[in-house]
């Protein structure tokens, strides 16, 4: 090997360092961006956005909206009584007077700009994560607690409010939405059906098989994922090597990535894309990319698994803080308004209480209704077995009072 080799080998190498230095810059940005809450260029300039988290309003070529001053303050209201109603949840967990909870902590401008969005006809199937939806829809808050106290089943009747039960299996909802929209194309009606789930469930089959069936049969359907950034400890970057809303081009329907920060974008886009199903025009996967504040559950620990920089990055987004800054700056809102509304928060908070202590135990036998139409040996046996055992307790008690 001759020395000009040598060195022709040694300038090789170090072009070839530099080139593998220029390619990991692109995967380098990206992790940087994950560490300060930011979504790096690529993915900004596919993200719909229409007010800064300084609050500013700005305009998109494709999702115009124009809202009065009632309509405005009542994002607001909206929003900041769910993170109250949520907040209330929370601490009754921690109190024992819940046996879990689900923080929406942080997504409240993806739940409520979407849920706003709904006509009353339309359809709607959560997870166990959308309360600011539910509000949305009129059902009570109290009632979403029941569950969660174990005293039932989930607290209200889907059909009153075409908000159905909350769904605990991960991923099975869009399967139940995507039946129920194809079941609405086939009797004429103009009304459409929206899915929400997680980052996390889209890695479900389940899922998988409700963008093919959704797809293939055109059905009136919105699938909204809120990309919370964590399914429970594994983030996004672990689940998927694309933007998630790119998945939707491989089934042959759009897909739109909004900032799911901002209320009035996530407005404009689930509007757009419930208008597009109600019109023949098929589905749409919306991914609001936002970020789970809180625990997953109140069994959960974060900050076993994430970075306070990455959690402090977020609060700098806050969504009620957004929209207020803007409320203010444009004197849609004063102290008054503002006083008012803190009042009505701390009534909801005091009535959720109230409700949630309040509530009877279900009767022990009830567990064995409801199971078998027609009644099942089986369950006969297991409910004679589990009287016997209540009896025992009866048994005991009159024992030692006798002794």
């Amino acid at each position: 090997m001759t020395v000009e080799g040598t060195a022709q080998r040694k300038t090789t190498r170090a072009g070839s360092k530099r080139t593998a230095a220029k390619k990991a810059s692109p995967a380098k940005k990206a992790t940087e961006a994950k560490a300060t809450g930011r979504p790096d260029q690529a993915e900004q300039d596919q993200l719909v956005q229409l007010l800064t988290p300084e609050g500013k309003r700005v305009e998109h070529p494709e999702y115009a909206i124009d809202l009065s001053p009632e309509e405005l303050r009542g994002l607001y209201r909206d929003m900041v009584l769910t993170r109250r109603f949520d907040a209330e949840a929370t601490t009754l967990q921690r109190q024992g007077e819940l046996g879990l909870w689900a923080s929406l902590l942080g997504q409240e401008a993806a739940q409520i700009g979407s849920g706003r969005a709904l006509r009353d006809d339309d359809y709607v199937f959560p997870t166990y994560r959308e309360h600011g939806v539910a509000w949305c829809r009129g059902v009570d808050p109290t009632n979403l607690l029941g569950m969660f106290r174990g005293v039932n089943h989930g607290g209200w009747d889907p059909n009153s409010n075409n908000f159905h039960l909350y769904t605990i299996v991960i991923g099975s909802q869009t399967l139940h939405a995507t039946g129920y929209a194809m079941g609405v194309q086939k009797d004429g009606a103009d009304s459409a059906v929206i899915a929400y789930f997680g980052d996390g469930a889209s890695s479900q089959g389940d899922v998988a098989e409700s963008f093919t069936f959704s797809a293939v049969y055109n059905a009136p359907v919105v699938f909204f994922c809120q990309n919370n950034q964590w399914a429970i400890s594994e983030p996004t970057e672990k689940q998927t090597r694309v933007p998630l809303y790119q998945r939707a081009r491989g089934y042959g329907f759009p897909g739109v990535r909004v900032d799911g920060n901002d209320v009035l974008a996530c407005l404009a886009v689930t509007k757009a894309a419930l208008e597009r199903a109600r019109t023949g025009q098929g589905p749409t996967l919306v991914e609001a990319f936002t970020y789970r504040m809180g625990a997953h559950t109140t069994s959960d620990d974060p900050t076993k698994y994430r970075a306070d920089e990455e959690t402090l990055a977020w609060e700098a987004k806050d969504p009620i803080q957004r929209l207020r800054a803007y409320l203010e700056s444009e004197g849609i809102v004063d102290d008054a308004y503002l006083a008012t509304i803190e009042e009505e928060s701390e009534a909801l908070g005091k009535r959720v209480r109230e409700v949630v202590r309040a509530m009877p135990d279900p009767e022990p036998m009830a567990i064995f209704e409801n199971v078998y139409a027609d009644g099942h040996a089986l369950v006969d046996e297991e409910r004679a077995q589990f009287a016997a055992y209540q009896a025992s307790f009866a048994d005991a008690d009159a024992v030692a009072e006798g002794n």
